[in-house]
């Protein structure tokens, strides 16, 4: 994916600012930026979310223009977002949503077949897999739900993930159960390219990032490496943006 010079606003006002970033295939990138920053915005934006209108810039998957293409549509050329905060859908049930998103994506699957792949990944994600009867979040702590999200993207096997703090709220355990989802999505899929959305560097200790990009007031205006990560934990952002 290229973004190119993208302007955003939301609400009538401009939350992007001139975002240019290069995806290649089978990378790992990381966006980091205090609150407000504008890192949720750009997932969103990239993913086709109708509340952020484009008002300068473009988005490309290799030579296709994408900027005015509809959320369904970019999913169908592969891309994915894991939510901050996915939301509870009360009268979804899991494994109807699975089996739905599968089949738009890959072609028609049995019940019994999506069932099979499901329960090998729950277990990888170490899920309880009486979860897959449930409806959407129902219930669900916010690890529970951080996983369900996981699952999505190890099922639907996607070409771009985002990942909008998929950390956020998880224990030590459930970090390195993260970390190992996304190692088996990596080797299972070696062209998958993430964009990891976090403020902490415990789920990067075992998934080097090939690039760590600082983001600030919507603009971004640092890239480097692991270097970067460390530099965040000792000044902290307003230190390294002021």
């Amino acid at each position: 994916m290229q973004i190119n010079d993208l302007v955003v606003q939301h609400a009538q006002q401009t939350i992007l600012d001139g975002i240019t970033l290069e995806l290649k295939p089978g990378t790992v990138h990381v966006l980091m930026g205090s609150n407000g920053s504008g890192k949720s915005t750009l997932a969103y934006t990239i993913m086709g979310h109708p509340a952020y209108t484009i008002t300068g810039g473009s988005l490309f998957i290799g030579e296709e223009d994408i900027t005015q293409l509809p959320l369904h549509k970019r999913a169908g050329k592969g891309i994915f977002l894991a939510f901050q905060q996915p939301l509870e859908i009360p009268g979804v049930r899991i494994s109807s949503f699975l089996t739905a998103a599968y089949q738009a994506l890959h072609g028609s699957i049995t019940a019994a077949q999506m069932q099979e792949k499901a329960f090998f990944y729950m277990d990888l994600l170490e899920m309880d897999r009486a979860l897959y009867y449930r409806n959407m979040h129902e219930g669900f702590s916010g690890g529970q739900r951080k996983k369900l999200e996981l699952l999505q993207l190890l099922l639907l096997r996607p070409q771009i993930a985002i990942l909008d703090e998929i950390d956020s709220g998880l224990d030590v355990d459930a970090l390195a159960t993260a970390a190992r989802a996304l190692k088996h999505a990596r080797a299972e899929n070696p062209m998958l390219t993430l964009l990891i959305i976090t403020h902490y560097r415990h789920i990067l200790n075992d998934i080097m990032p090939d690039q760590v990009h600082l983001m600030h007031a919507g603009k971004l205006i640092r890239t480097g490496g692991m270097e970067l990560i460390a530099a965040v934990q000792e000044h902290g952002f307003q230190g390294l943006c002021s």
